[in-house]
């Protein structure tokens, strides 16, 4: 059985943030970049333990070798919880 996809208000900022930010100078670009970091985060229900172990507790992180993102999420027994979704240029959180 796959588990449901719950975004946070955090994640779902971060997503609005990225695709505007990239659109600036590429539309399509942006377009592409959102577009891929949904697909992966699509695959986490069949795959939770897909992304490595966190940095911070209790988290994994799906690394995007395509696109310098990083997306946080959280493993539960019903559903997964994406935290957030960092460049990874950006320093990384010490809490979700």
């Amino acid at each position: 059985m796959s588990l449901r996809i719950k975004w946070s208000r955090r994640a779902l900022a971060r997503l609005d943030h990225i695709g505007a930010y990239i659109a600036r100078h590429d539309q399509g670009a942006a377009g592409r970049v959102i577009a891929r970091i949904q697909s992966i985060v699509e695959t986490l229900p069949d795959y939770p333990l897909m992304g490595k172990v966190g940095r911070v507790a209790g988290t994994r992180e799906m690394v995007l070798s395509d696109i310098p993102y990083i997306v946080a999420y959280r493993a539960k027994e019903n559903e997964i919880e994406i935290l957030t979704i960092l460049h990874t240029s950006l320093r990384w959180p010490k809490s979700f």
